[in-house]
């Protein structure tokens, strides 16, 4: 350590000589102090600084019960070491960590839910077929189409949790006992932690008409816990009805897949009262049960803003950096505690430095436009009023009756997804013309049966591995993205793609042995568990002949390929 202060893996070896010989934690935060006093270029230090005062804040440890006091001590601390080498990026990464410790929940909330607390559902169900319409009560030409006769329960916290059950989690309904509700994660990583929960509500079990009650309550459970530990403590009551009414003859035509569906901004609309959430505040369920920021929280955003603001390195790209999650936070900060007022105020300011950044540091380029595709986002789904000024669209097939659902954030130059818990409501969805690289999240949108990602900047298929989790989808449009424009480098890289660590390939491909299937063993694992009607991978690197015989084995319902009706 003396002969290099800042060596990460010295500082690793001493952190497990500590926990080994029971080194109390507060003297090693002491020891960080000593490191950082004399350089404070030292990031190694204020790494495990935080790292220690992670632990003692959580343990509650004498002289650090009160996490105001601490952090406002650690504020003062790092101004010194910001304001005395403003280039520097070590305090500042120690910064940004100290707001994300201000700003974020000590404990796991359900932030929403679907369908919403306190709406009316009419369900029309063929015995003939396995698939339903359920309608909003008070509007009968929308609509939402549900596969297999479904309704899912979708319940999504503002941090991944474990331990969502049916001894956790009540639901009580007409349609299946709480002992046979099964809860799942919605997560790609084989971990019992996700923001989003789902079940299922077996429609077509039931085979008398009437109106259902259906109630999901949490109440102060142990065992739901976040990553980190803390406890769900907030009780939670759900309710929504169902009517249910079964009829024996067909339902009428529009069903997806069955005809073309074209994305196409001129579909006809409908007027902006017959939105599918009646109260688009219906999603929010934790307001009436979360904590509001205290007056400290806010006080310390408003001081750190100011502070920088008027900082004389206003050309530093750290500077910038910090004042954008400055003002993020204290804007959704002030929203929780006042949603009268219902804007961000700085959000333009915010886009503003984004933009700057990317400019001022080319290199980590993506990282700001990911950051400003949240900023985007968070405007556009903000409010209903924000959704349907924006790119809210309702329209129907052309067989159809009934209308469906549609959100277009077509041409906002995003790059990845973000409040995806204000989005639970959506069936069909335009993110075409975007910038998109990762859909990570759109597995959480359980009623998600039309995609459209064309024209976006997708480079392989394992980018598409969260649909995955969508059981409803029927129509998804890759077409005219960078599928197959990046070959990986094997010389360099063990794996040709990045799930081939996580992923049986001889399990995926022992069905397909007559297929020349080497480059594309990625699509037989995505598509085979998908229930696609319609696909359009045109205009992509990889589309080719062999490419679209395997997609028509891999996908037996397949209905269209590339706008060509291939059944």
């Amino acid at each position: 350590m003396k002969l290099d202060p800042r060596n990460f893996h010295g500082w690793n070896y001493r952190r497990f000589l500590a926990a080994l010989s029971n080194v109390p934690e507060v003297e090693e935060l002491m020891y960080t102090m000593e490191m950082i006093d004399s350089n404070f270029s030292n990031y190694s230090a204020w790494h495990n600084r935080s790292f220690l005062l992670s632990n003692l804040l959580k343990q509650k440890a004498q002289g650090f019960v009160s996490k105001e006091k601490i952090l406002t001590d650690e504020y003062d601390l790092v101004h010194q070491a910001l304001f005395t080498e403003a280039s520097d990026q070590s305090g500042w990464f120690y910064f940004l960590w100290l707001l994300d410790q201000t700003v974020s929940p000590d404990q796991p909330l359900v932030a929403s839910s679907w369908p919403a607390h306190g709406s009316s559902w009419v369900v029309s169900t063929n015995r003939s077929k396995s698939d339903c319409r359920l309608f909003p009560f008070e509007s009968s030409n929308s609509c939402y189409y549900l596969p297999m006769s479904i309704v899912p329960i979708i319940l999504y916290f503002n941090q991944p949790v474990s331990g969502v059950s049916s001894s956790t989690v009540t639901v009580n309904s007409v349609f299946t006992s709480n002992e046979d509700i099964t809860w799942r994660p919605l997560s790609l990583a084989k971990s019992e932690n996700a923001h989003c929960w789902v079940t299922y509500l077996k429609i077509s079990d039931a085979r008398s008409n009437g109106t259902s009650s259906v109630e999901i309550s949490l109440g102060h459970s142990q065992d739901i816990k976040s990553a980190h530990g803390s406890p769900h403590t907030c009780p939670v009551l759900l309710k929504f009805t169902i009517e249910l009414n079964c009829i024996d003859a067909e339902q009428p035509g529009g069903e997806f897949g069955e005809e073309l569906f074209v994305f196409n901004s001129d579909q006809v609309c409908l007027p902006y009262e017959d939105f599918p959430i009646s109260s688009f505040d219906q999603l929010k369920i934790s307001e009436n049960h979360a904590p509001v920021a205290s007056s400290w929280d806010v006080e310390t955003l408003s001081n750190e803003i100011s502070l920088f603001k008027g900082s004389p390195d206003d050309n530093c790209k750290f500077v910038k950096l910090t004042l954008a999650r400055l003002l993020v936070a204290y804007d959704a900060m002030m929203s929780e505690r006042s949603p009268s007022l219902q804007k961000k105020t700085h959000s333009e300011e915010v886009l503003k430095f984004f933009d700057d950044l990317i400019q001022l540091d080319p290199v980590h380029a993506k990282f700001y436009e990911d950051q400003r595709s949240l900023v985007i986002l968070d405007q556009v789904t903000f409010d209903k009023e924000s959704l349907m000024k924006n790119y809210g669209r309702l329209c129907k097939l052309a067989s159809s009756s009934h209308h469906y659902h549609v959100l277009q954030l077509n041409k906002l130059s995003l790059t990845r997804i973000g409040f995806v818990e204000r989005l639970l409501w959506v069936q069909i969805l335009d993110l075409s013309h975007n910038e998109i690289q990762s859909i990570s999240g759109l597995e959480a949108l359980q009623l998600l049966t039309c995609l459209n990602l064309a024209n976006n900047q997708l480079n392989s298929f394992a980018a598409l591995e969260p649909l995955r989790l969508l059981s409803s989808l029927r129509v998804l449009d890759v077409s005219f993205n960078k599928i197959g424009s990046y070959l990986i480098d094997t010389k360099r890289y063990l794996c040709s793609s990045p799930m081939s660590h996580t992923v049986d390939i001889k399990e995926v491909i022992k069905e397909f042995q007559d297929t020349e299937i080497a480059d594309y063993w990625e699509v037989i694992f995505i598509f085979k568990e998908l229930q696609l009607t319609q696909l359009n991978i045109e205009g992509n690197a990889v589309a080719n002949d062999n490419l679209s015989l395997l997609l028509k084995k891999t996908i037996p319902g397949l209905i269209w390929l590339n706008g060509d009706r291939v059944q």
